[in-house]
């Protein structure tokens, strides 16, 4: 099989990647993610899982090239990754008792025929109401670094989760099912 660059330093990503048996190499986009105030969270995930796949392909236009991005939104407001402990605890604070949806958009670049595709799974996640003593206990074991909505799913966090509708490997990060029907349609030698 031809290697995929993995456009993403995320180390559940690369586990995905090792679960699938696709041989990959990791090469961080390091693209800008901020967005307008009020933007819709599906079209931002799409637009920066794109952009991340994009920017690998500038010097590297005949690879098999994976972005992806994951966000959590909240009544209209989207939850990215947190820049402190400070903004990752009033992220938990606000997801806490609450039903809120995570959004997951992988894209796929073929060189071969220097085409992109995009597509975006939904899920929402229920959290349980949460004690001031849980929140400083998540925020203590520092994982909510690096991850969309100030928690991974695959780790402590999952002690939060009550309920979840939709895929749950949309909510760690990468829609596996999605994935696997991308590179199956563009041509990648997959599956069978």
């Amino acid at each position: 099989m031809e290697p995929i660059i993995l456009a993403s330093e995320s180390p559940r990503r690369q586990e995905f990647f090792r679960l699938l048996g696709l041989p990959f190499t990791c090469i961080p986009a390091n693209v800008d993610e901020g967005f307008a105030p009020g933007a819709d969270c599906r079209a931002v995930a799409e637009e920066l899982a794109i952009k991340k796949a994009r920017k690998i392909a500038e010097n590297m236009k005949d690879a098999w090239i994976c972005g992806a991005d994951t966000l959590v939104e909240l009544e209209g407001k989207i939850y990215g990754k947190a820049q402190d402990r400070s903004e990752a605890g009033k992220t938990l604070r606000s997801l806490q008792g609450r039903t809120h949806r995570v959004i997951s958009a992988v894209a796929l670049y073929s060189g071969r025929a220097r085409t992109m595709d995009c597509r975006t799974v939904t899920s929402d996640v229920s959290f349980a109401p949460l004690s001031e003593g849980e929140i400083e206990w998540y925020l203590d074991s520092g994982e909510w670094v690096g991850a969309a909505g100030a928690y991974k799913i695959q780790g402590l966090a999952s002690c939060f989760v009550t309920e979840i509708k939709g895929s749950h490997f949309c909510v760690a990060g990468l829609p596996i099912r999605e994935f696997y029907v991308m590179l199956r349609e563009n041509g990648y030698p997959y599956g069978g």
